[in-house]
């Protein structure tokens, strides 16, 4: 064979697939043994794809006559997918670190939201930034989770609750899609909160009749990519009667349904998305039994957001329930001013030390689920041959420890590739 390809990364201690099967997701007994080999190569084509992965020996004898632009001596380290963070809202201006203190001494969310603070406080501080602050800070934001893996991340409007916040946050988003490496599925959450003086009902018409049909013209004149539509479905936010009809309007217009479920309150969303075909809800802390069974038989994935019972002291989403029962579990990390965590490692082990997850459910629930829950596991999530090449490499002899090292993934990632490209290169890795 005689062809210049982009990347070699040759004789890794592990390489871990997660999946060798073309499956887009894992449930159940496939958690229980994600695919991996040991002392392998793998090779990314200048499309960005991966084009083999094996044995060592196998893959230097098939590509023996081939050049590469780049060559990377994985001796001694792992390589796993790219890291997928299925749930953020990472554009806004304003922090809350003083909203933090209140969660201490006792505050809920709903009472730190009553007291003019929560998701309004950041709606106030966002409607008055210029695009160019946003997008520095979102670039920022968006480098500090590629340094920890992430390769792929949703990336969620929703401070603004008007159109014109709104669309100026989702061209922010698009314009760090264009100047950034990392992957961005981006999605429209206007109905993040009711605006004040509306109700839900009045918030949800001017969605349905003002933003979608403005949002679908930039869409279709190329100035936006919008992939899923999001709505907080809870009390005192939005019912389950003005979720319906803001998430049918998006999927008419062919938005993936991906939104905010069962996380104060048992609402019944789980159940509401599993009837409306969804790809996902997110948070699910409330979730019924019969909305599980529900979401199970209609694989409607889950994103479980540890961070988020972890801060503000929820009782947990009740994963090993979902596991059980076959839903397609993934994780994101609900980056926001509430909960601030940019580490999808970090996430991965709050997963496994207090949701009970196995490493293996958790590391497939933050790559191949969590791009089937962004309708992207055909493609993305796995090293899988004619996948996109992303993927990082750690300095470690097992996988393992990237979640059983708490907070050490700086020391532990050696580098970040994405389509072939080293896009993180950390020469500050530090042995164990």
């Amino acid at each position: 064979m005689s062809k210049e390809f982009k990347l070699l990364v040759k004789n890794a201690k592990q390489v871990v697939l997660v999946c060798n099967n073309g499956e887009r997701y894992l449930t159940k007994d496939g958690l229980q043994h994600i695919a991996l080999t040991d002392n392998a190569s793998l090779v990314i084509g200048q499309d960005g794809l991966l084009k083999a992965v094996g044995p060592a020996d196998s893959i230097d004898s098939q590509f023996k006559a081939a050049s590469f632009e780049n060559i990377i001596d994985a001796s001694g380290m792992c390589v796993i997918p790219g890291l997928i963070d299925a749930h953020t809202h990472p554009v806004w201006a304003g922090d809350r670190v003083h909203e933090f203190a209140m969660k201490l001494a006792g505050a809920t969310y709903m009472e730190v939201h009553e007291a003019g603070g929560g998701i309004n406080y950041t709606v106030e501080h966002t409607r008055r930034a210029a695009p160019e602050q946003l997008l520095g800070s979102l670039k920022q934001r968006l480098l500090r989770m590629l340094r920890a893996g992430t390769t792929l991340v949703e990336c969620k409007s929703g401070y603004g609750l008007e159109l014109d916040t709104e669309a100026k946050m989702l061209s922010v988003i698009e314009q760090a899609r264009r100047e950034l490496p990392i992957g961005i599925s981006a999605t429209y959450c206007g109905a993040h909160s009711v605006p004040k003086g509306k109700t839900a009902m009045e918030a949800a018409n001017e969605i349905v009749q003002v933003h979608l049909p403005a949002l679908k013209d930039k869409m279709c004149q190329g100035e936006l990519s919008i992939e899923n539509i999001d709505v907080f479905c809870e009390k005192g936010v939005f019912d389950l009667s003005c979720t319906r009809k803001i998430l049918q309007a998006g999927k008419d217009m062919g938005l993936q349904i991906n939104f905010h479920g069962d996380e104060l309150h048992p609402m019944h969303s789980a159940e509401l998305g599993a009837e409306m075909n969804a790809l996902a809800i997110s948070h699910l802390e409330e979730v019924t039994d019969e909305g599980i069974t529900a979401m199970a038989q209609a694989k409607t994935s889950a994103v479980l957001l540890p961070t988020t019972a972890y801060i503000l002291r929820l009782k947990q989403p009740r994963a090993r329930a979902m596991v059980d029962a076959g839903v397609i579990v993934a994780l994101g990390s609900d980056f926001n001013p509430n909960a601030y965590c940019c580490s999808m490692p970090i996430v991965m082990h709050l997963a496994c030390v207090n949701m009970r997850m196995e490493m293996n459910e958790a590391l497939a629930a933050a790559t191949i689920n969590a791009a089937y829950a962004l309708g992207r596991s055909h493609c993305q999530g796995s090293l899988e041959v004619n996948k996109q090449g992303d993927l990082i490499i750690i300095n470690s002899t097992r996988w393992e420890h990237l979640i059983y090292q708490l907070g050490g993934h700086q020391e532990l990632i050696r580098y970040v590739v994405i389509k072939g490209v080293v896009v993180y290169d950390n020469s500050n890795t530090m042995d164990y």
